[in-house]
């Protein structure tokens, strides 16, 4: 597994949660799963509430800012396997890694696994 370069890592710090958050929602409702399902579990991992999330879909606010004000949860570390090409688990950048966190989970949720296995309450 590749690792991440520091341009890579720079590149997903300066992306927009408002310019990434539309691909979540479009993903999962493709596959039958709803915005609720998806606020929940970026709510999970991140301790934002509904408000506190609307906040990011209405304005630009790059994922360094999005997860500098997120708690993340602290079952997070469970989130194990393969986003993008990277194995989650060796990501060294603590900034990167939370993205994929994300990313992970939303493949999960669009993927039909069951929400409790998603929210590692098994």
């Amino acid at each position: 597994m590749p690792t991440t370069t520091p341009e890579h890592d720079d590149r997903v710090a300066k992306m927009t949660f408002l310019e990434v958050y539309p691909h979540y929602v479009e993903k999962v409702e493709k596959k039958g799963r709803t915005k609720d399902e998806l606020h929940q579990v970026i709510n999970w991992l991140t301790g934002f509430n509904d408000k506190q999330l609307k906040k990011y879909i209405d304005k630009p606010a790059t994922f360094e800012e999005f997860f500098q004000h997120a708690k993340l949860n602290s079952n997070a570390h469970l989130i194990k396997g393969v986003i993008c090409g990277y194995r989650i688990e060796d990501i060294e950048n603590p900034l990167t890694r939370q993205v994929r966190y994300l990313d992970k989970l939303v493949d999960e949720l669009a993927k039909g696994r069951k929400m409790e296995k998603i929210l590692r309450t098994e």
